[in-house]
């Protein structure tokens, strides 16, 4: 979606899974034309969402594609295939993987295109350790809910052949299946889904997965991710702006700030009171002043 203004800048954004670029239907509107909901029309900026490699309407590879390769198919898409000399990256879940690595990566030092990012899940990770009590209890915490919520992840990044052949027979399973993670993962009230999700926005992003037939490949992505072992390298840092959106996500929570700080620039940070994994579905209107806010800070 081309954005307002004279000369708008590009933002491009990346889902992760279980969820899709339906999760960001929302938002478009408003960061590309922000004067149609009472703001400056020189703040909109061209918005790109494009669907993950094996997932939705993007082709289906015959490998697992990781996070790395991804991240290098995007600043190719960006400059040599839409022609934007420079944007600025955002993401979520697999999402911010690819946009850190982006930030890392592909930044106009090691020519490429990449001039800032927003991420608002932490996952590209460096190698500092939690040294405070605040940072430790943190670790504990993110090692006691990984244990209680990452049986999907063992068995996605080890046998997805295994679990597709269930799920691409079955939409009923795929469906529970992915729900699952938007019950557990959402910030709900009072144990109930309906609170912060309609059935069509649910069923929408459910149907994305089966028409296209890309439960298969989707999952693929967490073979990729344990086979690249993406990290950031001791000694170096994600050295373009950085923006930090700290939602509550309930599964894969921000730790303190330093911890990002060893291995990120980061310029923007705001704790949310309400919003949790699929920020951008659950909150769009508090997202999108999330990402304005960062944006007028470059």
């Amino acid at each position: 979606e081309e954005g307002s203004g004279k000369n708008p800048r590009a933002l491009l954004m990346t889902h992760g899974w279980p969820g899709s670029v339906y999760e960001f239907l929302q938002v478009i509107e408003p960061l590309a034309h922000p004067e149609r909901f009472g703001g400056d029309a020189e703040q909109g900026v061209s918005v790109i969402c494009p669907s993950l490699p094996g997932y939705g309407f993007s082709s289906k590879p015959k490998t697992p594609i990781g996070q790395m390769a991804t991240a290098a198919l995007w600043d190719k898409l960006m400059r040599d295939v839409l022609g934007y000399d420079t944007y600025i990256a955002q993401g979520g879940d697999w999402g911010s993987v690819v946009t850190a690595a982006l930030g890392l990566h592909h930044n106009s030092k090691k020519g490429g295109g990449c001039v800032a990012i927003h991420i608002n899940m932490y996952g590209l990770r460096g190698t500092e350790a939690p040294e405070s009590a605040e940072e430790i209890a943190w670790a504990k915490h993110a090692q006691s809910m990984m244990q209680q919520e990452g049986a999907y992840f063992q068995l996605q990044s080890t046998k997805p052949q295994s679990l597709s052949y269930a799920m691409m027979d079955s939409p009923v399973g795929l469906g529970a299946w992915i729900l699952e993670k938007f019950h557990g993962w959402s910030d709900i009230k009072n144990n109930d889904i309906e609170s912060r999700y309609t059935k069509h926005q649910l069923l929408s992003n459910i149907m994305i997965y089966l028409i296209t037939r890309s439960f298969n490949t989707s999952t693929w992505y967490y073979r990729a991710f344990v086979e690249e072992l993406g990290h950031i390298p001791d000694g170096q840092k994600v050295e373009v702006p950085v923006g930090v959106g700290a939602f509550q996500d309930k599964f894969l929570s921000f730790p303190p700030r330093r911890m990002i700080e060893h291995s990120y620039n980061v310029i923007h940070w705001r704790d949310h009171k309400s919003g949790g994994h699929f920020a951008a579905l659950e909150e769009p209107a508090a997202f999108v002043e999330e990402v304005q806010s960062f944006l007028a800070k470059l």
